[in-house]
């Protein structure tokens, strides 16, 4: 298996014309987008993350033990997903958006961010011991969630299905994944979606979707290139961004993550009566309105899933029914 540093080099190498290394003049370090204006991607540990002050009034809604303690410490989902959460070229340096605006977050409250990397599972498991205040993971807000946890959030959340480049396959709906064989991450919402879609066809009269669960995401790609899988459904980011530097996959449909009809929600999780959802959803109102928090999408390609204003318990994923 190649290590998280050659995998990132091989992307930036095969870009085959949609991004082009710059800068550095090291492919493995930085890619650009082709078009784009400005610095590319950086994938090495030195980030020049995009920093804000503290806000004082904002630091103040933080727990005094918070306070007393200096760091944030957040939890995010160990592996490779960019431009989510991933290992720098050191191999060692997590990076991603996720860990941008966790930072702006913890700078705007006047701690430092002190990042915990786990499984997408033990995510939660941290949260309910108290060992993580936050967890900035790519985490949709959902009714059953809100059950244990406080959601303060931060990005729209759109999942979609990455196919073969040149397959022809769209998908629109249900029955566009009948009898496919399909990819997803245990756990996650797009795979309560996906099961959801399948349960559908079998009423409908059609085949199910055959799922195909994998560890990590070089797995599910030399799967994709090899034909023994039709497709990935994933977060809408980390496909955009594999689609892009790879040059060997496409979008086959987009939707939102929290099904039809509701815009999912990405969000600061903490656990339920923790004290720091208002203060998170202050700190991002507040770095949403100096235009730090933009210039992080930016730098990730992600603008269009931004949000105005950072909402506490919204509306999230329908409850799961049996």
């Amino acid at each position: 298996m190649r290590t998280r540093r050659t995998l990132l080099a091989a992307v930036a190498l095969t870009a085959l014309g949609a991004l082009t290394a710059c800068g550095t003049g090291d492919p493995a370090t930085e890619i650009k987008p082709e078009g784009r204006q400005g610095p590319g991607i950086e994938l090495g540990p030195d980030q020049k993350r995009i920093r804000t002050g503290k806000a004082d009034a904002v630091a103040a809604k933080v727990p005094e033990a918070v306070r007393k303690r200096g760091t944030l410490v957040v939890g995010v989902s160990a592996g490779g997903h960019p431009p989510l959460t991933f290992y720098a070229t050191d191999d060692k340096t997590l990076i991603g958006v996720e860990t941008d605006i966790a930072t702006l977050v913890a700078d705007t409250l006047g701690l430092e961010a002190d990042f915990q990397a786990v499984s997408w599972e033990n995510l939660f498991v941290g949260l309910d011991s108290g060992k993580f205040d936050a967890a900035f993971s790519n985490v949709t807000v959902t009714e059953e969630r809100k059950d244990k946890y406080d959601f303060a959030t931060y990005r729209h959340d759109d999942l979609a299905f990455e196919a073969k480049k040149g397959s022809g396959w769209t998908v629109k709906g249900p029955e566009d994944v009948s009898g496919k064989r399909i990819a997803v991450g245990s756990g996650t919402n797009q795979e309560k979606i996906l099961v959801d879609w399948s349960k559908e066809n079998e009423k409908a009269g059609r085949e199910g979707v055959d799922i195909a669960y994998f560890q990590n995401p070089t797995d599910y790609y030399l799967a994709l290139q090899s034909g023994r899988i039709d497709g990935y459904l994933g977060p809408n980011p980390s496909v955009a961004y594999h689609v892009a530097a790879a040059g060997q996959t496409e979008v086959a449909g987009k939707f939102s993550g929290a099904g039809a009809g509701l815009q999912g929600k990405i969000a600061a999780t903490t656990k339920k009566g923790s004290g720091l959802v208002e203060a998170y959803a202050a700190a991002l109102d507040h770095v949403i309105a100096n235009g730090s928090y933009a210039k992080v999408l930016e730098r990730w390609g992600l603008a269009s899933e931004a949000v105005k204003k950072s909402e506490i318990n919204p509306p999230g994923l329908p409850r799961t029914t049996n």
